[in-house]
């Protein structure tokens, strides 16, 4: 079993809207976005309904709010990963943050693991009584049962209408059994529905649909992805030490760019181009300043090695007049 996949995993296809169900409908919740999870709590009980007995719950933490909490339940789970021998990676400090690709990521990466377990024991799992244990795990609990009742009576009501109007039926569909118009009654009613409406091209439509959600959730994850990096570049460019550097003047001219500014490219490489030349220059500068004082030097020395005897002399003579320690009498 594969802890560890590459992006191009069909495992990080996966919709929003499938992990969220598949979320609500394992651990008994009411998510409504993915970045709910970045608590680490659900992961932690996912885990759970996968190893019966394998995560101490009484550590989690379900009413987490601060990172500091949020990272206690994410080392529940890195030690979960280490008796499993799991090898993957936990970025806790871009999932406490809350960002939607992140978690949706790590998410995708649950499914997958938990897919790939068989784990036998989710349909026996019973969740809310397992959440009892952890902290806020009863709050939660009863804020999901109150937001549950509401569905199911919206949902029930229609079937006990049916029953009612088929009840109803009955004497009607007798009645009109009596008075021969019984062939007429079930063409008008049943006719457009199956000659408009076919089986083949309903589930036609019902698979382009998939597709096209399964795109979407596509390109905004690539949208995300691309977002986040941007984000990154920005940041990096405003650190105080480099902001004012060619290099991070011409990224921001980039990254700035209006559509009505056209492409800059070619502006920031002449930025960047503009500054190596100067240095360039201040650099031949420097260089032929060095030189010059080489020059004079190696003059001096020269000059000093020229003298003649007789300046020599004189040379030792004034040393002798200025009375030098070095002369003995």
């Amino acid at each position: 079993m594969a802890t560890n996949i590459g992006m191009m995993d069909g495992a990080y296809f996966v919709g929003r809207s499938e992990i969220l169900a598949w979320i609500n409908s394992t651990l008994h919740l009411n998510l409504s976005k993915v970045e709910e999870a970045c608590t680490g709590a659900v992961q932690c009980q996912l885990m759970d309904a996968v190893h019966p007995g394998m995560v101490p719950m009484h550590k989690v933490n379900f009413d987490a709010k601060n990172e500091y909490e949020m990272i206690q339940n994410y080392k529940v789970l890195q030690d979960v990963f280490n008796k499993l021998k799991i090898t993957k990676h936990i970025e806790v400090n871009k999932l406490i943050k809350g960002r939607a690709l992140d978690n949706l990521e790590f998410m995708q990466w649950m499914k997958h693991y938990c897919d790939s377990v068989h784990g036998e024991h989710i349909n026996n799992y019973n969740p809310l009584e397992r959440r009892e244990a952890c902290k806020g795990g009863k709050e939660l609990s009863r804020r999901t049962a109150a937001s549950q009742p509401s569905t199911k009576t919206s949902t029930t009501v229609p079937k006990h209408a049916t029953h009612t109007s088929r009840r109803t039926d009955v004497p009607h569909s007798n009645t009109s059994n009596q008075s021969g118009k019984v062939s007429s009654r079930p063409s008008s009613s049943s006719g457009p529905s199956s000659s408009v409406y076919p089986e083949a091209e309903r589930a036609k439509f019902e698979q382009q649909i998939t597709e096209l959600k399964l795109s979407v959730d596509n390109l905004e994850k690539e949208r995300d992805f691309y977002f986040n990096k941007l984000r990154d570049i920005e940041i990096l460019c405003q650190i105080p030490d480099i902001e004012k550097s060619p290099v991070m003047e011409a990224v921001k001219k980039i990254l700035y760019a209006s559509e009505d500014d056209g492409p800059v490219i070619a502006e920031a490489q002449a930025m960047i181009s503009q500054h190596q030349v100067e240095d360039n220059e201040e650099k031949s500068k420097t260089d032929s300043q060095k030189r010059k004082s080489i020059v004079n030097v190696d003059v001096d020395a020269a000059a000093s090695n020229t003298l003649s005897p007789r300046q020599r002399l004189s040379e030792n003579a004034d040393v002798h007049c200025s009375g030098s320690p070095l002369v003995t009498y």
